[in-house]
């Protein structure tokens, strides 16, 4: 393998196909519902991060496994296709006879998703399929916790290379909380923060977050409500955009890549916060994980003329 070149964002985690099913009505338990359209489409969390990133101009490396059947053809084809200029550099091991990771996502009619994931073990990524010089010849690292050792060792050498790390965590996957320990920002779903915790108030289990794993910010994202978070020094909420919602596949994962594109452009925080909240938000009015990838230009304009959801959520908390 070619010494990898320096990249702006490595990213290390989940690829997935998704099956997008939208529904005029969601099923109740022993009904029978029809459907009218489906979608195959690439996803996968850490996966789609780096080709949003891709799109707007940033350099990437995706690392992962596939296995050898037509979806993989399809991340392939994602891939080299994600940025203007070039693709994404990829470290992928194909693991024969696997069937590449699925998902089939239903849609209700408010846009929201439902997630079935089907993941073969095989395609598990292990600390001995990493390889050092390719996390750090990058100026940023992004995982999530799925394979969590892999995830630990890309984190600790990103970490040891002064590299900031990003985390995607929506479960409390074993040994998490070592990965946790090698995060800079930590952005999450919104129950995580409780139940990594156990304290019942989201600002409080957020800053009890930042101070026991020391990480440079612990956020949130709420959905409509935007993302909370906690630096240390100030409390941030910034409230979701009013958008048409066609779909909220892949919302998380843009507001991650909008946040990863804001800190490598050494924004300010609030600025960080609500360009990936407008990434995010334009993301769900197209179907797919990345089928509202819009451009900068488009983004900011959403910034510059678009409406919030009200901020009452947090009102109180912020004062």
């Amino acid at each position: 393998m070619a010494k990898p070149t320096k990249v702006d964002l490595v990213g290390v985690g989940l690829n997935a196909t998704d099956t997008v099913i939208p529904l005029s009505t969601y099923p109740a338990r022993g009904s029978k519902t029809e459907y009218t359209t489906v979608s195959t489409l690439p996803g996968g969390q850490v996966a789609t991060t780096v080709v949003a990133c891709q799109h707007w101009g940033l350099r990437t490396r995706y690392i992962g496994k596939l296995g050898d059947d037509l979806a993989a053809t399809l991340h392939r084809e994602a891939f080299s296709h994600a940025g203007p200029d070039t693709g994404v550099d990829t470290r992928i091991i194909t693991v024969p006879g696997a069937p590449s990771a699925q998902s089939l996502i239903l849609v209700d009619a408010q846009g929201e998703r439902t997630v079935l994931i089907r993941r073969d073990e095989r395609l598990a990524l292990h600390p001995a399929d990493l390889d050092r010089d390719s996390i750090i010849n990058a100026r940023a690292l992004h995982v999530d916790g799925y394979d969590t050792e892999a995830a630990i060792l890309a984190a600790t050498w990103a970490r040891e290379a002064n590299i900031p790390v990003i985390a995607d965590l929506d479960e409390l996957y074993p040994n998490v909380e070592a990965l946790i320990s090698n995060v800079d920002y930590l952005i999450v779903s919104r129950d995580f923060p409780t139940r990594l915790t156990t304290e019942p108030d989201l600002e409080q289990a957020l800053r009890k977050m930042h101070r026991r794993y020391s990480c440079r910010l612990a956020a949130a994202t709420l959905g409509e409500q935007g993302v909370l978070a906690w630096d240390g020094k100030q409390l941030l909420h910034t409230p979701a955009f009013c958008v048409p919602v066609v779909d909220t596949t892949g919302a998380g994962d843009i507001f991650h890549a909008g946040f990863i594109y804001a800190l490598l452009a050494d924004w300010p925080l609030d600025r960080q916060l609500e360009f990936a909240c407008a990434a995010a938000a334009l993301n769900c009015t197209a179907v797919g994980a990345r089928g509202g990838i819009h451009s900068l230009d488009d983004i900011a304009n959403l910034i510059a003329t678009g409406a919030h959801y009200p901020t009452t959520a947090y009102a109180s908390t912020l004062g």
